[in-house]
């Protein structure tokens, strides 16, 4: 009998960067926790977990990220005193945002690349399939993209990541993938087998124009892979090295996302991100967007 996977309870977060590219703003706050509308980015990306089914979720912080356990914690003193002033959604609202889900935290002592800080939660992973989510990539919609590949590796057994076309130009700014097609009728030509991977080709070198997007779900044995993956420049273990090998040893699918992701790690597209969020609130939406017509541009 062939052994079912398992099912996907677990993911990581890593958010130990220094988010240089957000100063001054991230000089004394992680850049995780920088607001888009009414959010933190990384919240964003723990209710997509949720919303995924996952259960316990693993961030790996560095020095200076208190205030992402300070988010996610309970905060019974705000709960009281909103509840005296009669806010009381506001206080359940509070009170949810510690209870959504199990979190555990690690930490990466060095900014040894995102392979590292990966390797730095296989303790608290274990022997167990598990997503990992970029927090600084918000990918909204009823459909999220981190549910999509749980579905695939519960399955087929095998890893999955997302994947975007991007315009050929832009390639050199994305890991690509070289891929060919999985024939598994149940996703068509949104899933396609991964060949190889290759980080930031020019335009004219790209084997493809599908862009890993910040969503991986990965069985346990890529800590074996990352364990054996030689450090790169500046002395980083890069994640898409060690997929490399995944990909060769044991297999692993690409998914084409049908929605919109961004890319809130830069300037600009934390901007998009906030505006088109923004114009989707149901509370203030119509009103931004007529502020935004009357804009004389």
């Amino acid at each position: 009998m062939i052994e079912k996977p398992q099912r996907v309870r677990k993911a990581v977060l890593p958010a130990a960067g220094l988010g240089t590219r957000f100063l001054p703003a991230t000089k004394a706050q992680p850049k995780e926790m920088l607001t888009v509308v009414d959010k933190p980015l990384i919240q964003y990306v723990v209710e997509e977990c949720v919303a995924s089914g996952i259960d316990n979720i693993i961030i790996v912080t560095g020095r200076g990220k208190n205030a992402i356990e300070d988010h996610f914690d309970s905060s019974p003193e705000l709960e009281s005193f909103l509840e005296s002033k009669g806010k009381h959604e506001l206080a359940e609202l509070v009170h949810n945002i510690g209870n959504m889900v199990h979190f555990s935290y690690t930490r990466q002592k060095e900014a040894l690349g995102l392979g590292h800080a990966v390797l730095v939660a296989k303790e608290l992973v274990g022997d167990e399939p598990f997503a990992v989510l970029l927090g600084d990539v918000i990918i909204p919609g009823p459909r999220p993209a981190t549910k999509e590949l749980v579905e695939v590796y519960e399955a087929t057994g095998k890893g999955a990541i997302t994947v975007e076309d991007v315009p050929r130009a832009r390639t050199g700014l994305y890991g690509i993938v070289d891929i060919e097609h999985a024939n598994l009728p149940r996703w068509g030509e949104r899933l396609m087998k991964i060949r190889d991977l290759v980080e930031k080709p020019k335009p004219a070198e790209a084997p493809s124009t599908l862009a890993i997007t910040g969503r991986y779900m990965l069985p346990p044995e890529i800590f074996d892979c990352l364990e054996r993956t030689e450090p790169g420049r500046g002395g980083e273990i890069q994640l898409t090295d060690a997929l490399r090998l995944l990909a060769k040893e044991t297999g692993l699918f690409a998914h084409i996302y049908d929605g919109k992701s961004y890319d809130a790690g830069d300037k600009l597209g934390f901007l998009k991100a906030s505006v088109e969020i923004g114009l989707e609130n149901s509370e203030f939406g119509d009103d931004f967007r007529e502020y935004l017509r009357s804009l004389k541009l």
